[in-house]
C-alpha cells in the first residue's frame, strides 16, 4: 500500500507541473457550457411547456449542467488512456512485468493524482461558473444527498477502468485513436453530457440504462436533483457498482490477453 501511497505522491509533483494547462483546459471546457446553457434559455423562453415534456423547469435544466461541470472535474479521465496506450506501445510497461508493482493500480494512483491536481487548479474558475448561475442553484435531496459523493466515486472508477480496457487494444493494434474517439462520442451522447437523458423517447432511455454509459454522468446528477429515489435509486446503485465491477474484469481480463501478446525488444 506504501509504494501507491508514493505513486500518488509522485503523480501530484508531475501533475502540478503543469497546473497552467489544467487551469487553461478547464477555461475553455466550461465554453460549451455557457453555450448549452443559453440555448436551453431559448428554448424555454420559445417554448413556455419545454418542461412539461422532459420533467425540467428552466432553474433545473440550468443547474443540472452546473452539475454536469461539476462531475467532469472530479470524474472524467483525461489523457490516462493515451498514456497507458503510450506505455504499451513504446515497451514502458515492461518494467512492470519485472517489479512487484500492479499496472492497474498503478495507473488508478495516477488517475487519482491528475483528479486531485485537476481538482485544486478547477475550483477556482468553477467556482465563477457556479456563481455566475446561483440563481440557478438547487438544493440536494433530503436524505438521499450523501448518497451522491458514493455514486460520484463509483462513476469515476467506472470511467477509468472502461478507458483502461480501451487503452489495452494498443497490445493488438498501433494505433487507437479511433476507437478512443468512438467511445467517447457514444459516452458524450448516452451518459447525459449533451442533454438530459429525460428529453429521449422513453423506449430509447431504458435501452441506454441496459448500458454503463448513463452511470458515467447522468445517474449520480439524478441522484443530486431527486429524479430518482425510493427502490429506483437503491437499485440504480446497485447497477453502478455492478457495471464497476465488470468493467474491472474486463480491464484484468484485456491485461492477461494483452500480455501474452506484449514483445518489446532493445535494452
Amino acid at each position: 500500500m506504501k509504494k501507491y501511497l508514493h505513486v500518488i505522491g509522485i503523480g501530484l509533483q508531475n501533475n502540478l507541473q503543469y497546473r497552467v494547462n489544467y487551469l487553461t483546459r478547464t477555461l475553455f471546457s466550461f465554453i460549451p457550457l455557457f453555450a448549452m446553457v443559453s440555448l436551453w434559455r431559448m428554448i424555454y423562453a420559445g417554448n413556455s411547456g419545454a418542461g412539461a415534456h422532459n420533467g425540467f423547469s428552466e432553474a433545473q435544466i440550468i443547474f443540472y449542467y452546473m452539475l454536469v461541470a461539476v462531475v467532469d472535474v472530479f470524474t472524467a479521465v483525461n489523457e490516462d488512456d493515451w498514456q497507458i496506450a503510450a506505455d504499451i506501445r513504446e515497451g514502458n510497461i515492461s518494467q512492470f512485468l519485472l517489479k512487484p508493482v500492479d499496472y492497474l493500480w498503478y495507473r488508478l494512483c495516477l488517475f487519482i493524482s491528475g483528479r486531485i491536481a485537476f481538482i485544486s487548479m478547477a475550483c477556482i474558475p468553477l467556482g465563477i461558473f457556479i456563481f455566475c448561475f446561483r440563481g440557478y442553484f438547487v438544493a440536494p435531496a433530503a436524505g438521499t444527498a450523501w448518497l451522491f459523493p458514493v455514486s460520484l466515486v463509483l462513476t469515476a472508477l467506472l470511467q477509468f477502468f472502461i478507458s483502461y480496457a480501451m487503452a489495452m487494444l494498443a497490445f493488438w493494434l498501433l494505433e487507437i485513436s479511433t476507437f478512443i474517439f468512438i467511445l467517447f462520442a457514444f459516452e458524450y451522447l448516452a451518459s447525459g453530457h449533451l442533454f438530459p437523458l429525460d428529453v429521449l423517447p422513453p423506449l430509447l432511455r431504458d435501452i441506454l440504462f441496459l448500458t454503463p454509459f448513463p452511470y458515467q454522468l447522468y445517474f449520480p446528477i439524478s441522484i443530486y436533483m431527486g429524479k430518482v429515489a425510493g427502490v429506483d435509486l437503491w437499485r440504480g446503485l446497485l447497477v453502478q457498482f455492478l457495471w464497476v465491477l465488470l468493467a474491472y474484469a474486463f480491464a484484468r481480463f484485456m491485461w492477461a490477453r494483452g500480455v501474452k501478446k506484449y514483445s518489446a525488444f532493445g535494452g
